[in-house]
Formats: structure tokens, sequence, C-alpha cells
């Protein structure tokens, strides 16, 4: 009795003990705080009614005693549109108590959010805040911010009619939205739409799509959040398919379009090629996986237009008539490739012949980071087979050669190392961020080396609205340099 009586003693001594360093090894000094990885959270802009994905940030404690927090909670309480989960317990009733972070030591916050469906077609700002009550009695806080906008559904839809899209809000596209033959579908100047993953337009019929420099058409993916930390999805590829031009669609027109991030850009399929297929000018297509503007057999026409990053060929013509004219054509495509170029163009195609009545480049900007970002391939068995080419007054990233068809053209391997290739452009490409700006360097020797006669008649001005002609001469490509006094 006397043993078991010491070892119970024992045992209250050494809880006695344990509790008082326990005690020891947490703070109470009121100049003890924490930190945060971030000082709000930021959602931007969010779909309405649907769940985002999860962000995260992280709850710090750099001094070298614990700190106890009494008590975390949303100012909004239970009725937030913003839900935590705090180290894997979630944050019921928009609040959980009795939390501890050892000295040196952190926890991390996932958070999500679903934006309420309003009437308004304008974003809906939505802010919330988050208080930490520690046990000293400080009360510290975050920023929960984000904007809720509004969409209009569209899921397996047909167009048996003519149609207008307007610019009220965006246009959320499942199942893609197919414009039947016959049909035209006009996208006024402003409008959005949203593809959900694999959903693509198909025009059967007529694509009018009429934007302005002030108010562009936007083609792009429907995840608005984040892949991960401060790296958006929509700077990611294939996320949605793209834009299809069947065999039966002619007389397309695209003006100041902003097609990005799909599974490819834009695809024509084969047709006569005695009518217009497309006109497409003053747009951008980039950071697709597949190709990025493919034609097989069609009649096009691309002026002033960027077409950039693809993880197949940014330009692939087989067969028919295309003009290209004072574009920037570049791939410098950062993720698993399929072994593009910048352009590739044919007279055949899985052993059938297709002559290639024209392939006219003016004025184009044409590179990339291969050693050689044009592929010319005629067939060897149909050797008689049209393959009509033409490059004026461009800049190219192939070996130099002797050929009747290059028309005062430069050519990459003869420029400094500081000005060739990506150092084109301005600002320089954030690979980080995969932010690329393809706007021309007044350092680049693509300035004041483009035939005045083609842009005069053609595009006097840049895509951006800038007369090709303030400083006498234009220059290659879809954009003129700015001044360096002026250049962002």
């Amino acid at each position: 009795m006397k043993r078991f009586f010491l070892f119970i003693v024992n045992i209250v001594l050494c809880v006695l003990l344990y509790s008082c360093l326990s005690e020891e090894d947490y703070t109470l000094d009121a100049s003890a705080r924490l930190t945060f990885s971030t000082d709000t959270l930021s959602f931007d802009t969010v779909i309405a009614g649907e769940p985002t994905g999860t962000h995260t940030f992280q709850v710090f404690n750099h001094h070298s005693k614990g700190i106890r927090i009494r008590r975390i909670y949303l100012e909004k309480g239970k009725s937030s549109f913003f839900r935590l989960n705090i180290d894997g317990v979630s944050l019921k009733e928009g609040e959980t108590t009795d939390l501890e972070i050892l000295g040196g030591d952190s926890l991390r916050i996932f958070a999500e959010l679903t934006a309420p469906v309003t009437d308004s077609n304008l974003p809906s700002a939505l802010e919330e805040t988050l208080f930490f009550q520690l046990e000293s009695g400080v009360l510290q806080k975050m920023m929960l911010k984000g904007s809720g906008q509004r969409v209009t559904i569209m899921r397996s839809v047909v167009l048996k009619k003519d149609t207008v899209l307007s610019s009220e809000r965006p246009y959320q596209i499942f199942d893609s939205l197919v414009v039947d033959e016959g049909v035209t579908l006009t996208l006024s100047s402003g409008c959005r739409l949203w593809f959900h993953p694999t959903a693509s337009l198909i025009v059967r019929g007529r694509l009018l799509a009429e934007g302005t420099l002030q108010a562009p058409i936007e083609m792009r993916g429907d995840r608005l959040g984040n892949m991960f930390s401060n790296q958006p999805y929509d700077r990611i590829p294939n996320q949605w398919g793209g834009v299809v031009f069947a065999s039966t669609s002619t007389e397309n027109k695209l003006n100041y379009c902003d097609i990005h991030s799909g599974a490819f850009g834009i695809r024509c399929d084969s047709a006569d090629a005695t009518p217009l297929k497309l006109l497409l000018e003053n747009s951008i297509i980039h950071n697709v996986e597949a190709e990025a503007f493919s034609s097989k057999m069609c009649n096009t026409i691309v002026g002033n237009t960027q077409i950039t990053n693809a993880g197949g060929d940014c330009v692939r013509l087989i067969g028919g008539k295309h003009s290209f004219t004072h574009c920037t054509i570049g791939r410098f495509y950062v993720f698993q490739g399929q072994g593009g170029v910048a352009v590739r163009f044919s007279n055949h195609d899985g052993g059938k012949r297709f002559p290639l009545w024209q392939a006219d480049f003016s004025n184009c900007l044409i590179t990339g980071y291969s050693s050689d970002d044009i592929m010319g391939e005629p067939s060897a068995r149909y050797k008689d087979e049209p393959f009509n080419y033409k490059f004026n007054h461009c800049l190219l990233n192939t070996p130099k050669t002797e050929d009747k068809n290059l028309i005062k053209c430069l050519f990459e391997e003869e420029l400094p190392d500081d000005q060739g290739k990506a150092k084109h452009f301005s600002p320089g490409f954030d690979l980080k961020k995969l932010l690329f700006s393809f706007l021309l360097s007044p350092h680049s020797s693509a300035v004041n080396k483009a035939d005045p006669a083609v842009s005069r008649t053609l595009y006097p001005h840049d895509r951006l609205g800038n007369n090709r002609f303030l400083d006498g001469t234009p220059d290659i490509g879809c954009y003129e340099a700015l001044p360096l006094s002026t250049e962002k």
C-alpha cells in the first residue's frame, strides 16, 4: 500500500512539473504576435454560385516561446461566404477555439469562397475579416477579398437561328457551343466566352466577332482561380478546347479577339480554297497545347495579329491560299510541347495532295527558341503539286539561304546575341509567373525594317492603334516599337 501511495504521489508531481514546464513554454507577452504570409488573401473574380478552388496561407510564430490562440473567427460568422480549414480543423459556425502554435512553428489555413448570385451584371465585391484573439489579449486580423461574377450558363447549345451574344456578362459554356450550318453567330464587342474544360466553339455556319481595341472579345477557360500559389489557371494551356471552323463554314470574320490557354487555338477544317474561310485581324492567339492556327485546304487572311506559344506549330498550313501581314509569330512554349515550330507549310498530308496555292508572309516577325522555326515541306511524291510561298520584309528564325521567295528578309543567325529571339520583346519574359509580352523592343532589329508600301496599304496602324509612320518607317510584326522614353 505504501509503495502504491508513493507511486501516485510521483505521478502527480510529474504532472505538476510538466504543467509548469508547459506553461513556461508559452508566453502571454502582448508584444509576441503572429505574422501572416499575406496581409490580404485575394480570390480576385470568381464565378458566382460555384465553389472556388482552395487558396492557402500560413500563420507564423517567430518567437522562441509558444503562442496560444483563444479564438479564431470570421466577422460575419456562419453567414460568411468564405469557408476555412485550419490545420485540418474546419471553422465550424465561423469560428474555432483553443489553438496553439509552438515557438518557431506555424499553422496552415485553407480557404474557399462561394460568391452569391446577384442581379448585377458587374462583379460584386466581397470582403471578410478573419480575427485571431490571442490568450495575451491581443486581437490580430487579416482580410479576405473576392468578387463574384454572374454568368450566363450555356449547356450543349446548338444554335439553329442567327444569334447575337452581348457583353453584359460572361457566357459559361459547357459541352461546347455549336453554330449550325447556315446560321450566323455574332459576338458583340466586349463579349466574354468562358469555356469549361474540353468545351469548344464549333462553327458550321458563320462567326462574326467584331471586338474593338477598348472592348476585345475574349475566349478562355472558365477556371478563374489559381492552379497553385500565385499561378492562375488562365496562364496554363489546355484549359478548354478551341475554335473550330468546319468544312461548311465560310466568310468568318474575327477582329480584336483574344483566344488563349486552350488545347488548340483556331482550326480551319478542309474546304474549297476559293471562298474566304476566315479573316482574322488585330487579334491574339496565345498559349495553347497543340497548334495555335491550323488550316487545311482553306482560304485565310491574317493581319496585325499575335500568334504565340503553341505546344505544336504556331501556324500550320496544309494546302490552300493564305496571306499573313504584320503578324508576330513566336514559339516560346515553356511546357512539354509536341515538337512544333513557329510556321510549317506543306502541300500534302497523309499521302494525299493538297495544293498550296499561296502562303504569303509580309512584314512578319517569325521567331522562337528553336534553331529553325520555319518548315516548308513539299511533297516528295507529287513533285508537280503547287507549293507556292513568299516571305517579304520578314525577320526569320531560320538558316539563311538563297531563295527567290525570300525578299529583303532578316535572319536571326545574323543578329547580335543581345537582339535575337526573346530579346526582340519588351519587357522581358517572366518565366516564373508565365507572363509573356510580345511588344517590340526599340532595340530590336525588326524596327524600321518593314515594307512601307504594304503597311500603308493594309495596316498603317499596329494592333494597339499606334501609327506606324510616326518615326518614318514601319516596324516588322504586329506591334510598333515605342520610343525609349515611353517604353513600358
